[in-house]
């Protein structure tokens, strides 16, 4: 690439150089003139030498101009490579979370495949959703692309990678639907949403009046026909109490997360839903109508634990 570069600055300065070279040689023959060197054309010796000499200009000039040429068919090839390059990583570019984590869980626990590799694994496939759009699905997103051996690493127990995928899939097909109806459930709950997410996101005055009051009326109306598309109750905090219930009942009273002593993929999606609620009523209603409070807080103490451990890992050794 630096060569190209370099390539393409020198044929980006040819016109001045060539410009330069005439200049220099109209200024030579110029000299020549005033001193009396340069004989007009005509017939003897000096008309020959000065033929001679204006062919091998000539020839000199078109091996410039092919030289030029080839430079820039040349230049061509690689950048033409480079641009197929980028179209076939535009290809394989990944816009699923759950598939996202699946390759990275995968790339964690099998370090003898690339993610490269680990992402070909999962193609994409065209399908028709409920509203007639068509929409890119994968089909075995919730599946971690692993070995015998790692596998039996990963879930010792034969059920335990079942019921994993099974609660990732409820948390995408369900439970994030949940969240605007009930973040958005009221204007007074819409106008308060936005203003957390005004203070959060630092906006200027102007922007931030427009977004908070824009915003909240846009999604109000967005929340009432997320609820009726859904087939969610009168009350979407009864829905959304249900499914934290729901979720708490599968994990147990005798392992403090679905993946035992330690979240797994099932915890971490729960969880990631149901956090964007965090500082908002729904929030504060859902800790306190459910019994889902004792999990939440263990997941946020591991994953601050695993930060600092993370943390503690990316250190330079001194």
């Amino acid at each position: 690439m630096a060569a190209a570069c370099r390539g393409w600055r020198c044929l980006g300065q040819l016109p001045w150089r060539l410009r330069a070279a005439g200049q220099a040689a109209g200024m030579g023959l110029l000299r020549a003139q005033s001193r009396g060197y340069c004989i007009p054309f005509g017939t003897g010796r000096y008309a020959r030498a000065r033929a001679l000499k204006g062919s091998r200009m000539l020839v000199g000039a078109a091996f410039a101009l092919g030289g030029t040429f080839g430079l820039f068919q040349t230049l061509q090839y690689p950048l033409k490579a480079q641009e197929h390059l980028a179209e076939q990583q535009a290809d394989k570019q990944l816009n699923d979370s759950s598939v996202i984590i699946s390759a990275i869980k995968t790339y964690l626990v099998s370090r003898k495949k690339s993610l490269e590799e680990i992402v070909s694994f999962y193609p994409p496939m065209k399908a028709v959703n409920e509203r007639g759009k068509e929409v890119m699905e994968y089909g075995n997103k919730y599946w971690l692309m692993l070995d015998e051996m790692e596998t039996q690493h990963v879930y010792p127990i034969k059920e335990a990678r079942v019921e994993e995928m099974k609660w990732r899939k409820w948390a995408d097909d369900w439970l994030v639907h949940l969240i605007s109806p009930n973040v958005y459930r009221t204007p007074r709950e819409a106008l308060a949403s936005f203003d957390y997410i005004v203070c959060e996101g630092k906006f200027g005055t102007v922007e931030g009046f427009f977004a908070k009051y824009v915003g909240a009326v846009a999604m109000f109306f967005i929340g009432k026909r997320l609820k009726s598309r859904h087939h969610l109750q009168d009350n979407v905090r009864e829905d959304l109490y249900k499914a934290a219930n729901d979720w708490v009942k599968a994990v147990g009273k005798h392992r403090p997360f679905m993946g035992g002593s330690q979240p797994n993929l099932a915890d971490l999606a729960v969880y990631g839903v149901l956090r964007v609620m965090e500082g908002l009523e729904a929030y504060d209603d859902m800790m306190t109508h459910t019994k889902i409070q004792p999990w939440y807080h263990r997941m946020e103490k591991a994953i601050g634990e695993a930060e600092v451990t993370n943390w503690q890992l990316l250190q330079p050794l001194y």
